[in-house]
């Protein structure tokens, strides 16, 4: 690297755009709790970046993001003060750019030109002057030789090296380790959480087909018969068969525990589904489609109306007498037993899908598990309520903590003698390594998928 800094920047310079767009995203994310996915996909629309601009941005975006913790472990030894004590807009200029200069093919000087250029524009001219000081000492050691620095030995202190080394809270690590032991393993999902999930599209069953997705540049998946992976990243709104709703982008975990809903085996009457926790509506129209193909129709559930009508647009294409409701899950309208399948994909941590939301490891806490708790077990017991004997219903989570997982099924199950816990491990044929059952736990490090979980339970 080279230390070479700007010291007498243009005063008439402008920010790089795609810098200042990316800084901005950050911004949102960090002050108004914004979603970076959601905030990324308007920034670029809005800025129209496209292309090798767009893909820039969101590695700037993402990766300040997901590795935040660890490069505040960084700047805390660059900065003569506590970070608290910095102005949140100066630290997120701060990490931006030592994303650049530590993890990014960015030529150091041109690193920090561009943030002491995009400070003095968005902050003023008196803080580019800290921003060049504390960049220019980020940039003097690589990113190994900074985990060296502010890490304890791994042979020390296992968790607290892989916090800073891998950018994962430790108790997330820890709740990792319980499920998964504290060897190799558990290190390999924390590298899979820091890599940027692939985009997965699905063709929904009867409106369009894997080979039209392969056609448009897509590559065959592994697991999902409808999961097709856009090797090449882009905007999948440009595939004719996404833009009309006939696919949609999900995340090949999502398919695999819906399709194991659909087809676990029950006698009887099969054209009755419910989505009990329907937003955004990917799941929704996945399985609006297969059960439209058994002349049968979905009922959505969503209790925020913007939400709704995410999963109105879902459904659009799908064709059918599918329904959208405006409701509680929890406090059901329709009579009891009333569905043949019931997917309930409760409220999470959303853990599961570190790869692609990188601010949640950082948002969420302890804290959060414990009050979802009772909504999800209010949920499944709606969602048992709802289905009718015989019938199956999946419960499933974004998240492998054991506290949104199997111990809420275990705590609902253990209250109720009219409910089972079935083996749905033979409902995901072909995919390895789903541990010793009866509920099934995808992973990103041995699947490729979002750390989807799925309990199966059949009322009788």
């Amino acid at each position: 690297m080279s230390d070479r800094t700007p010291r007498n920047p243009d005063p008439q310079k402008k920010p790089d755009k795609v810098r200042q767009v990316a800084y901005k995203v950050i911004r949102q994310v960090t002050s108004e709790s914004g979603y970076a996915n959601l905030v990324l996909n308007k920034a670029l629309r809005d800025a129209r970046l496209a292309g090798r601009d767009a893909a820039f941005c969101t590695e700037l975006v993402h990766g300040t993001l997901r590795w935040q913790g660890t490069y505040d472990a960084f700047l805390a030894r660059c900065v003569d003060r506590p970070l608290n004590e910095i102005d949140p807009e100066l630290l997120d200029v701060l990490t931006l750019g030592t994303h650049q200069l530590l993890r990014m093919r960015v030529d150091s000087y041109a690193a920090v030109d561009e943030m002491v250029t995009l400070t003095r524009v968005m902050l003023g001219h008196k803080r580019s002057g800290l921003v060049n000081a504390v960049l220019r000492k980020v940039s003097q050691r690589t990113f190994d030789q900074w985990i060296e620095t502010v890490a304890p030995p791994i042979e020390e202190n296992r968790l607290l090296h892989l916090a800073v080394a891998k950018a994962h809270p430790t108790w997330v690590i820890d709740a990792f380790a319980d499920l998964l032991g504290d060897g190799d393993e558990l290190e390999d999902l924390l590298d899979a959480n820091n890599e940027p999930a692939r985009v997965t599209l699905v063709a929904r069953p009867g409106l369009a087909t894997i080979d039209e997705l392969i056609e448009a540049g897509a590559s065959r998946a592994k697991y999902s018969p409808y999961a097709a992976i856009l090797e090449s990243g882009g905007d999948p709104g440009r595939i004719a068969a996404v833009a009309t709703g006939r696919a949609g982008v999900q995340d090949e975990g999502s398919q695999l525990v819906a399709l194991a809903l659909a087809n676990a085996p029950i006698e009887g009457s099969d054209t009755a589904w419910l989505d009990l926790c329907a937003g955004p509506g990917g799941k929704s129209a996945l399985l609006a489609a297969l059960v439209e193909e058994r002349d049968g129709a979905l009922t959505a559930v969503e209790p925020l109306e913007h939400r709704a009508e995410l999963v109105r647009a879902n459904l659009r294409a799908i064709p059918g007498d599918h329904q959208v409701i405006v409701g509680d899950g929890t406090k059901p309208t329709w009579e009891e037993g009333s569905f043949d399948r019931v997917l309930a994909d409760v409220p999470c941590s959303g853990l599961g899908a570190l790869r692609r939301r990188p601010e949640a490891r950082w948002r969420r806490t302890p804290e959060d598990i414990e009050e979802l708790r009772p909504l999800q077990e209010d949920l499944l017991d709606a969602a048992i309520n709802s289905v009718r004997p015989g019938g199956v219903v999946g419960y499933v989570t974004c998240s492998p903590h054991h506290d949104e997982t199997r111990a809420v099924v275990d705590t609902v199950l253990g209250r109720r003698d009219d409910a089972t816990l079935e083996d749905a491990r033979e409902l995901f044929p072909d995919v390895p390594e789903l541990g010793a059952g009866p509920d099934v736990q995808l992973w990103p490090h041995r699947q490729g998928t979002d750390a989807m979980y799925l309990a199966l339970i059949r009322r009788s």
